[in-house]
């Protein structure tokens, strides 16, 4: 089945909304513009129930089938919040909001699942319940794992949840997706290296926090390529390198910050064990001091074998079995809709954007060219999980 014919016939009504989202980027949970105009747009289309609030500013719409014979609820979710990012597209609808942008495409996840909305209230062609979850603060402040702490799963009844996420370079409107791990835990480390400072010209004199931090840095470098397993994912990256305030002087200390990138648990936790032993014994060889302080962000994105498949089999009937990728290789960035499949089964898939500038780019801006397959898939997921009859 291609793209729906209805849902092409208001592509463009869909484009005006991304648009608009586009021009008033909001960021983590401060998104309370973007929540009133999806809850104006939802109650606008007559689904059966709107909730505002739930994971401070997240809104949630309720569309029941015209049967309801087995209670099926499923969950479908959408992010709402931009970045940081001072925009540099030259697009008529660029940001007017200074220093934020939707750079990641977030204004359009949340208008193909108003797309959808709009068709399966229109429509009511499935058996069972629909619920559609925009979510706030997915770039670092977890408004997944707060919706689910306010009760999301048990609050709506949801049994199955999917989401979905445009990703650059990949070809337009086309599907990948992989069962288990898909998107990465994101860790952070902050390492605090204490020396002795003195005199740039008497460094004998002295315990140089600098020397010990750039050799911590390359021995860093080792946790992956020679205590990894080489068929396990992971990535350590030093991001962040503090130390000194003028030319003449030694300081007393440095510090580095990093993220670590893993796609198994037990890895994570490898990588957490040997930073936070190996660096005080390290740099206690120097002579210097340290301490780890070690953040745990995002859990791995983890996608249940069943509803991979059987999101997979959507995709395909829209776009054909050629454009669908069904092992993808993962991704090492974070995702906040692990939270919701810890909470319950479901599949996160990636829709094509095409040859564009990357995601968390200053030039990016998100392909509405591919609105109508995104809505379409949205739609057949929920009319093919819960049949009438």
């Amino acid at each position: 089945m291609p793209v729906i014919n209805r849902i092409a016939e208001f592509h463009d009504e869909i484009v005006e909304w991304r648009q608009d989202f586009h021009r008033h980027p909001e960021l983590m949970f401060d998104v309370q513009r973007t929540a009133a105009r999806v809850t104006e747009l939802l109650q606008g289309f007559g689904v059966d129930e709107v909730v505002t609030g739930l994971g401070r500013t997240g809104v949630v719409g309720v569309i029941r089938g015209r049967t309801d014979t087995g209670g099926k609820v499923i969950g479908l979710r959408a992010d709402m919040d931009a970045l940081p990012i001072t925009e540099r597209t030259g697009k008529p609808y660029t940001s007017e909001n200074a220093g934020k942008m939707h750079a990641c495409g977030h204004d359009g996840h949340t208008s193909m699942l108003l797309g959808a909305a709009k068709y399966l209230a229109e429509t009511r062609n499935f058996d069972g319940t629909a619920v559609v979850i925009f979510q706030p603060a997915e770039e670092g402040g977890g408004g997944g794992r707060v919706m689910v702490e306010d009760g999301l799963m048990e609050r709506f009844g949801i049994k199955e949840v999917y989401g979905l996420h445009n990703f650059p370079g990949q070809a337009a409107g086309t599907f990948s997706i992989r069962a288990g791990g898909i998107m990465a835990a994101t860790d952070v480390f902050r390492i605090e290296i204490e020396g002795v400072g003195g005199h740039a010209a008497q460094p004998h004199k002295t315990v140089d926090p600098i020397v010990v931090a750039a050799q911590l840095i390359v021995a860093l470098q080792t946790f992956v390529s020679r205590n990894t397993d080489p068929v396990s994912s992971a990535v350590l990256s030093v991001t962040v390198f503090n130390a000194g305030t003028t030319d003449n002087v030694i300081p007393r200390t440095a510090s580095i910050t990093g993220t670590v990138r893993t796609l198994d648990e037990k890895v994570r936790d490898a990588m957490q064990a040997r930073l936070e032993r190996f660096v005080p014994r390290f740099c206690e060889d120097f002579g210097a001091r340290a301490s780890v302080d070690y953040w745990r962000g995002y859990p791995v994105t983890v996608n249940a074998e069943t509803e991979t498949a059987f999101a997979a089999d959507v995709a395909a009937e829209i776009v054909g079995e050629d454009k669908v990728e069904r092992n993808v290789n993962p991704s090492l960035g974070g995702e906040d809709f692990a939270y919701m499949l810890q909470a319950r089964p479901g599949a996160y898939i990636l829709l094509g954007q095409g040859d564009s500038a990357g995601l968390h780019e200053d030039g990016y801006d998100f392909n509405d060219d591919i609105i109508p397959v995104g809505v379409s898939y949205w739609v057949r997921l929920v009319e093919r999980a819960m049949p009438i009859g």
